[in-house]
């Protein structure tokens, strides 16, 4: 079971190019955490050693489980999309004939429409860092690169000195199922991550001296202390330490820089066909769920803006009162 599971991460890996964080996810779902079973030792408690002896019966007596756990509909989901991973990959490799996913449904989920900064709140976020020193020019480019072109964590982590062109202000990123796409970034982005190279990258490493960088590893454009790549959790903490600086109530995270990107295009007027292509979404309505949030704003400065808005506005609230 161990070799098995083993050759289907790398397969994640190598096959499906999934990144660190999502394979981590799909490990969790199915071997469990301290707090929740995952798929495979509730299998074991039912006397199942191996995950491919499960039938579809154990799988709705393992979503049940979840259900009595309280865990929510979005979490369920994902574990959903994990079995189905995982069981789809024991099918493709002939260890299974009958595929006990394929007559189980994932929760029907609410759609919530994404947080998004407002301007103010973007502005200040980027002022957070501290431009006098090498790790503060390091986060204010990628803070500007978050917000110019929309990137996945994933992709801006791994993200390579080569693929960067500062001339045209292109990005050429390989994003999800290997898919290339090429984004664009803004003049006060490319100026950021220009200073940012050529005066604070090369220093990153030298704090630590006593460190040997690894060559294989100095490609990648953001860098720590030792040398190597930022990690995707790395740039998390970072951004929650900015946006607390930045007096920022919200739970940012760098999803909302690339949610706040796709709702300032929209209502700057942007095509949404545009957006779908920077964004790199494979289905337009993946990009759809802006424009909601792009109505929303719009009757909002329709409210504020318009004067037989606003008189009526205050009607409705002399009425109220």
């Amino acid at each position: 079971m161990h070799s098995l599971f083993q050759r289907y991460v790398a397969y994640l890996e190598a096959e499906r190019n999934f990144s660190p964080y999502t394979i981590r996810n799909y490990v969790t779902d199915l071997k469990g955490s301290k707090n929740i079973q995952g798929l495979f030792p509730f299998l074991q408690e039912k006397g199942i050693e191996s995950p491919e002896k499960a039938d579809r019966f154990d799988i709705r007596d393992y979503l049940s489980y979840l259900a009595e756990q309280k865990i929510v509909k979005a979490s369920i989901a994902r574990k959903v999309s994990s079995m189905r991973s995982f069981y789809k990959y024991l099918e493709r490799e002939g260890i299974i004939t009958v595929n006990p996913m394929q007559y189980i449904s994932s929760p029907k989920l609410d759609r919530r429409l994404p947080s998004f900064l407002t301007g103010t709140e973007i502005n200040r976020l980027l002022d957070a860092p501290d431009a006098e020193d090498p790790f503060g020019r390091r986060d204010r480019a990628f803070l500007e690169l978050l917000y110019a072109s929309g990137l996945r964590v994933s992709e801006l982590a791994g993200l390579k000195v080569d693929q960067v062109n500062l001339e045209t202000r292109e990005i050429r990123v390989i994003g999800k199922g290997s898919k290339e796409r090429v984004v664009l970034m803004g003049e006060p982005a490319a100026k950021a991550l220009e200073v940012y190279m050529k005066e604070a990258r090369d220093l990153i490493p030298k704090i630590k001296p006593t460190i040997r960088t690894n060559k294989k590893k100095t490609r990648a454009i953001f860098i720590n202390n030792d040398g190597y790549p930022l990690t995707e959790r790395s740039v998390q903490e970072i951004l929650r330490k900015y946006a607390d600086k930045a007096g920022i109530v919200k739970k940012v995270h760098p999803h909302m820089l690339r949610h706040t990107f796709a709702t300032h295009l929209l209502d700057g007027g942007a095509d949404l066909r545009v957006v779908q292509e920077l964004l790199g979404h494979a289905d337009l309505s993946t990009t759809q769920i802006y424009t909601h949030i792009s109505k929303s704003q719009a009757r909002k400065v329709y409210l504020s803006a318009h004067p037989m808005a606003r008189e009526t506005d205050e009607k409705d609230k002399s009425k109220d009162e």
